[in-house]
């Protein structure tokens, strides 16, 4: 499928799966301006659930700006992913107040216990594991999202029985 871009030259979406056709209202929305980078990969991650290297190469074409650009843009926000979101997500802040109050425990918890480290998915895809630089809820530090649900006075025992009951299905 082609569009056309506003200075003369055809976008050939990445397949004809309508999706596209969202994120596509979205760089139309921007005139394919190379500003609307952020706005165009969060609608691509609301559309698909991650940003994969394909759809990061067509951002670049589409808004001429260079592949590493839209590289480091999707990898310096915690909020993209660029693997396939597992079944649980389990983000661990790691703010000066949670750091301060444990955050670091809470992550080797969970990498020794289910063999991940931040960025990564478990082999059977039940958990991903990830950081995020501050969550902004500082007062109960340290905090633990799990499926976006943020939880304060987190501790390595919580985080890993929690992960638990979603990987053993348990209520």
């Amino acid at each position: 499928m082609q569009s056309q871009l506003p200075r003369g030259k055809k976008l050939t979406l990445p397949s004809d799966d309508l999706r596209w056709r969202h994120v596509e209202r979205t760089m139309l929305q921007y005139d394919f301006q190379p500003h609307a980078l952020i706005e165009v990969l969060h609608t691509i991650e609301a559309e698909f659930g991650y940003l994969d290297k394909p759809a990061l190469r067509f951002v670049a074409e589409a808004l001429h700006v260079s592949p590493s650009q839209v590289y480091g843009v999707a990898t310096f926000y915690h909020l993209f992913s660029l693997t396939p979101p597992a079944s649980h997500t389990c983000t661990v802040c790691t703010g000066t107040a949670c750091h301060i109050r444990g955050a670091a425990n809470i992550l080797h918890a969970v990498e020794e216990t289910y063999g991940i480290k931040p960025g990564e998915s478990t082999p059977n895809g039940e958990l991903s594991l990830k950081v995020a630089r501050c969550l902004s809820y500082c007062g109960p530090a340290p905090i633990v999202e799990y499926d976006s649900m943020p939880v304060g006075d987190a501790t390595p025992t919580t985080v890993v029985q929690q992960i638990g009951r979603w990987i053993h299905h348990v209520a």
